[in-house]
């Protein structure tokens, strides 16, 4: 809970103020009820009106001032708590956007939106609905204790014991009875958001496949189970309140018992008697906000527990190891460890390119930047990709794709296609050569520079990867092309939009660029989604382009249009800078643009197109080469493209 609340980075200021004015507007309560009590009981003597009239006018004061310190203590605070949100939330994304990926591969997307959203909500109630209370609370209360230890030292130690009581005891057993219920509410809130957020994004597929009777039964059950935790969670609540009030009432009695042998006795005059009875009763209003901020401190501690889970996952692992720990060793690539978890053998027997015959394999030969990136100095820099012997996978999980023959090099001016069937491992390679999972084998570098673990604002700065499920927000179509680079101007979003084949589709928008798209795309098809993923791509300032599966969801004819026009996208006098592109594809068809394919496969599997046996290995480089060579010299290949122009 420290270390969350210390990214809040708090307004020490703001949140001073915020602790005066509420002890202002408390102190006016406690004010108001011993000047009221003393005007009563001195009215009651029949004084002269005038004697009465300072009396008076403090109690309209501390009315009026009480309802003004606490309005001004509410912006104060929210303020503070509001700005704080908003840091841990930036603290936050920006862990996680300079992280490994594997650190919130494994969360499912409700689960980390709840943790992105409602988990920094609670984290920043703490201050407004905690800290602030608590800190009211002492200051209020030790004035009053001087106030009436000043008019009966008895008294006053008295009513010191009880406010102890009633801030210490009551809400210590608030929070011991509350843990258990505050976890199970955290846990049945983030369930019922990741099981909602699977709902809404997956609701056509889980109404064909008949499970969203099943999810809405685990829903109501999720629901059921948050009712209740918080039902339990009113009962610690309750029992604060109980000891606030029994603490209250022995004060007042307490000052009665004491106050009237010292006034019969002459020690305490009548009207102060009343005083010290009465304000106990606005004293305990500080205490009683206790109960609710120890309940508060539970459930922000749970979850400030699940953010810094988050970002201590997010945190760069130590030089050498990946985000598991685990040392990087090149014997994995030699020894075939583990194998591919996601195999499917029907597409295989579509889609795969299995060469068996590894004559024209060979080594990608070094070719020059084309492309210029200034450096620090302002000098021009010629951004180069590589990797050797290069395996890969995810943290934890098996090798599914190695060898010594998996080698790449890319620089402005280059483009390469990687091929092979679903499953084998290319978008994985893709995140590897993005610097957003570690190598598990081999070496990738960018300028000679390890990708894993350089700073990702370097290498975002040279690498761009565009994912089938990249984000797309709910905002204007000129603004989403922006988040690639802000400075992108009409005209260029325009241009930039054709040469992802969306011309047309940006011509029947009814306000064109600022047409507002729905969240994640749901006004899009799956074509205009993954083309204007492209287009952004494209915006990027990023010399290097690594692209998955860019003709997905298109017709052939487009999607061969598409793909011709991105791999020549690194030539010099195209449209755009010179880059350099990794293309990952099905589709053999506009290959002749590429300078190189790379087939992946596994070398159990046979030339005939059809998988033989389980593919226990993980895929290696089976053949590489110009598209026209591998036409000639690998029959497998051909059949595969001679199926494209038969379908």
């Amino acid at each position: 809970m420290r270390r969350a609340v210390a990214l809040l980075d708090l307004d020490r200021v703001r949140l001073l103020w915020a602790v005066l004015a509420g002890s202002a507007g408390l102190g006016s309560a406690v004010a108001l009820s011993a000047t009221a009590a003393w005007l009563i009981a001195r009215a009651s003597q029949m004084p002269p009106i005038l004697e009465l009239g300072v009396a008076s006018v403090a109690v309209r004061t501390f009315g009026i001032s009480r309802a003004l310190m606490r309005y001004l203590e509410r912006l104060a605070s929210h303020e503070v708590a509001l700005r704080g949100m908003a840091s841990l939330r930036q603290h936050v994304y920006q862990a996680l956007a300079d992280g490994p990926v594997d650190a919130v591969a494994g969360l499912r997307r409700g689960d980390l939106l709840a943790r992105t959203g409602a988990d920094v909500d609670a984290v920043g109630d703490v201050v407004v609905r905690a800290l602030l209370p608590a800190a009211v609370a002492a200051v209020v209360g030790v004035g009053t204790v001087a106030l009436v230890g000043w008019l009966h030292p008895g008294i006053g130690a008295l009513l010191a014991v009880c406010l102890l009581v009633a801030g210490l005891a009551g809400p210590w057993l608030t929070m011991r009875a509350a843990r258990l219920s505050e976890r199970a509410q955290l846990l049945a809130r983030a369930d019922l958001s990741a099981t909602a957020q699977t709902m809404v994004d997956g609701a056509a597929e889980l109404t064909v496949s008949g499970r969203l009777g099943r999810l809405l039964s685990h829903l109501g059950r999720t629901e059921a189970t948050l009712a209740r935790a918080k039902d339990a969670a009113a009962r610690p609540a309750a029992l604060a309140a109980g000891v606030d009030n029994l603490a209250m009432g022995v004060a007042v009695l307490g000052a009665l018992v004491l106050g009237i042998p010292a006034t019969t006795a002459g020690t305490l005059a009548p009207v102060e008697l009343a005083v010290v009875v009465l304000t106990p009763l606005a004293a305990f209003e500080g205490t009683a906000l206790l109960g609710p901020a120890a309940i508060q401190l539970v459930r922000s501690g749970g979850s400030a527990l699940r953010i810094m889970e988050l970002l201590d996952a997010a945190a760069p692992a130590p030089a050498g190891e990946t985000s598991t720990g685990s040392r990087d060793v090149n014997s994995v690539t030699r020894g075939h460890v583990g194998h591919e978890t996601s195999t499917d053998a029907p597409e295989r027997a579509r889609t795969s390119l299995p060469f068996p015959d590894r004559e024209s394999a060979r080594t990608a030969p070094d070719v020059p930047g084309a492309g210029t990136t200034p450096d620090a100095t302002g000098a021009a820099r010629h951004p180069h990709l590589s990797a050797r012997n290069l395996a890969v996978g995810w943290p934890g999980g098996p090798v599914v794709a190695a060898g010594l023959d998996l080698d790449l090099d890319l620089a402005a001016g280059r483009a390469v296609a990687v091929v092979g069937p679903s499953g084998i491992g290319k978008t994985t390679l893709l995140l590897t050569l993005a610097g957003l999972l570690p190598p598990r084998g081999g070496a990738a570098t960018l300028d000679g520079a390890p990708l894993w673990g350089t700073d990702r604002r370097v290498v975002s700065e040279q690498v761009v990867l565009t994912a089938e499920d990249a984000h797309v927000f709910a905002t204007t179509v000129l603004e989403n092309l922006r988040v690639a680079r802000g400075s992108v101007t009409e005209a260029e979003a325009a241009d930039l939009l054709a040469r992802a084949g969306l011309g047309d589709w940006l011509a029947g928008l009814p306000q064109g660029l600022d047409t507002m798209l729905g969240t994640d795309a749901t006004t899009l098809s799956g074509g205009e989604r993954r083309r204007l993923l492209l287009a952004r791509a494209l915006a990027s300032p990023a010399p290097l382009l690594l692209l998955d599966e860019p003709g997905e969801h298109l017709d052939p004819a487009t999607a061969d249009r598409l793909v011709t026009d991105l791999l020549r996208a690194g030539r010099h006098g195209g449209s755009g800078p010179a880059r350099g592109v990794v293309l990952v594809t099905h589709r053999l068809a506009a290959l002749d643009a590429a300078d190189e394919v790379i087939v992946l496969g596994r070398p159990e599997e046979v030339d005939d197109g059809v998988a033989r046996g389980p593919a226990r290995a993980p895929a290696t480089v089976l053949a590489r080469g110009p598209h026209r060579e591998l036409l000639a010299t690998m029959p497998a290949y051909r059949w595969a493209a001679e199926q494209e122009v038969r379908r």
